[in-house]
């Protein structure tokens, strides 16, 4: 026996090392792998086990081969202390930032970990390399599991924790329709601030200044619209600073060249071979129309102020937000809805109440009704209803022709419903010119540029304007065409509000309760849109959720560092 050199490495091992026979019942050990006696990583996988869970005979021969110089580090190996003092069966996968620093899981990139070139099957010291573990998972050799000393602020942002929860078409609908509703809430303030402040200090420099030109002003308002692309291209620039001019200019062409394409068709899916074509015949035809009609729309305004009276002024061309619900209709495709046609009527009834409650309350206002003669009444009360169809028209057509489809992102909209707007500002200010020399040569109105006073006041104004227009443009991208007009008849309010600041006269009933009912109706149309919006929201993310919906689009590239 002593002889017999492999017995004696045989004996010198401890009995819970030495092997058992093929059918004996041992208890399988984590600790025991094929580096850890020598053999090669071919040889452990290949040897196999037996069918009760017990090591192979083979084991037997391969332990005695191992060398003598080999077997003291061996043994301490085996014998070394375990670092099993970490419960991982307290903490989950998504539950990184709950976890102590040692229980937490590697960062992704280990640039202090030098092994990032290493061969996978290169023998080293820590043999469970390239091993998938888990939560109650042990690992094969005894090392001691090093401490993780990577701070959790220095962790990439790739994880393995599920996002599905957030990508829930449910979810995704809510937030869309949250975003668009913040934003356009945000621009219905300041539209109803600057078109207050516009009317107002119009109204100042026609009345009290003497300025009273009625198509220049109109040329001159409309005509400040090409300043909302300059001017969002200046914010935008500003927010992007860090951004190369070259790099910045090219995204921003590309987000409005994609989205003008988005806009002709009408689809968020855009064929390789439609994009490569130019969009600016689509956009010109678009804006010499919608200039068109929103032009005639605000001159009969004026061309009516002096041919009827200021309440049937008030009442008929503020009836736009009925003709904008009845061309929706067939131009949008938009369904008739209870509630919204009893928020459109009571609307129109508040304010045929604020412009005629006050005529039965004052004299005086009989008399100023009786000075205008009944056929140049009617005349005018037909001009301005045709000016006041005209206007609801122009917002439905705008809506239909030049915003982009349900589904584009909110940022985008708004991007693009300013750009479009500097177009209508640029078509007026190179085509809208032309009436001014034949208005002067006729002697209907003397070409005459303000000075002094008049001249700051109507820079104000004017400024104020482009103000009411982006914000609006944007409102109606984001929303409709009927909540729009709702919501601009709840400028007639305010200015009567700011009239009793300025001038200290106070508010007839029939203004309060005409502004109340259009308050409610405007309250009652935005919670029948808010439903609406969520509804098809919500249809469209569950039919194209893995589809081209750009519901997150801005989100995506703020993080890629692009401008939309």
């Amino acid at each position: 026996m002593s002889s017999n050199p492999n017995n004696i490495r045989l004996s010198s091992i401890p009995a819970r090392l030495k092997p058992t026979s093929q059918y004996s019942k041992a208890e399988p050990s984590p600790l025991l792998s094929a580096s850890s006696f020598g053999s090669s990583i071919e040889d452990y996988i290949g040897s196999g086990t037996d069918t009760v869970g017990g090591r192979t005979p083979v084991f037997g021969r391969r332990l005695s081969f191992v060398q003598e110089d080999d077997e003291a580090s061996d043994i301490a190996y085996l014998r070394s202390p375990r670092r099993f003092d970490i419960d991982y069966s307290e903490y989950s996968e998504d539950d990184d930032g709950t976890m102590p620093d040692s229980a937490k899981r590697p960062g992704f990139l280990r640039p202090s970990d030098g092994r990032s070139v290493t061969p996978l099957l290169k023998k080293s010291d820590d043999d469970d390399r390239g091993r998938t573990r888990y939560n109650n998972s042990r690992p094969t050799s005894p090392l001691p599991i090093p401490a993780v000393t990577t701070p959790a602020s220095d962790r990439p942002t790739f994880s393995r924790r599920s996002t599905m929860r957030s990508r829930s078409p449910d979810t995704q609908a809510r937030m869309a329709a949250r975003k668009k509703y913040t934003y356009a809430a945000i621009f219905l303030v300041v539209s109803l601030i600057s078109f207050c402040v516009q009317t107002e200090l119009g109204r100042y420099v026609q009345h009290e200044l003497g300025w009273d030109k009625a198509y220049c002003m109109l040329y001159l308002t409309h005509g400040s619209w090409a300043l909302l692309w300059p001017a969002q291209l200046l914010i935008l620039r500003v927010q992007k600073w860090n951004v190369p001019w070259p790099t910045f200019w090219r995204r921003h062409v590309y987000l409005l060249r994609s989205t003008a394409h988005m806009v002709a068709h009408q689809e968020l899916d855009i064929p390789r071979h439609v994009v490569q074509r130019s969009p600016v015949p689509y956009i010109l035809r678009t804006t010499a129309f919608v200039t068109t009609s929103l032009t005639v729309a605000g001159l009969s305004w004026y061309v009516a102020v002096s041919m009827t009276s200021p309440s049937d002024l008030t009442a008929i061309y503020n009836c736009s937000a009925f003709f904008a619900y009845a061309f929706s209709v067939p131009l949008l495709k938009e369904k008739l809805r209870l509630d919204k046609s009893i928020a459109v009527l009571v609307a129109i009834v508040g304010v045929l109440v604020v412009a005629y409650g006050d005529s039965s309350d004052s004299g005086a206002g009989v008399d100023k009704e009786a000075e205008v003669e009944a056929s140049t009444r009617f005349l005018g009360n037909m001009i301005i209803g045709a000016g006041s169809v005209l206007y609801g028209l122009y917002e439905v057509l705008y809506k239909r022709y030049a915003c982009p489809p349900e589904g584009t992102s909110a940022t985008r909209g708004m991007i693009f419903a300013n750009a479009f707007g500097s177009c209508i500002g640029a078509f007026t200010l190179f085509v809208l010119w032309i009436p001014l020399p034949i208005l002067h040569i006729l002697g209907w109105e003397t070409f005459e540029l303000p000075t002094g006073a008049a001249a700051f006041y109507l820079f104000v104004s004017v400024i104020m304007n482009a103000t009411f227009a982006g914000s609006f443009l944007v409102l109606i991208s984001l929303t409709s065409p009927v909540l729009s007009s709702v919501a601009a008849l709840l400028t007639i309010f305010i200015v009567a509000l700011a009239d009793w600041v300025i001038t200290g006269e106070g508010m007839s009933s029939s203004a309060i309760s005409g502004g109340c009912m259009i308050v409610a109706a405007f309250l009652m149309l935005s919670w029948s849109t808010w439903r609406e919006m969520t509804e098809d929201a919500e249809r469209k993310a569950a039919v194209d959720v893995a589809g081209p919906v750009d519901w997150s689009s801005e989100d995506s590239d703020k993080a890629a560092g692009r401008l939309d």
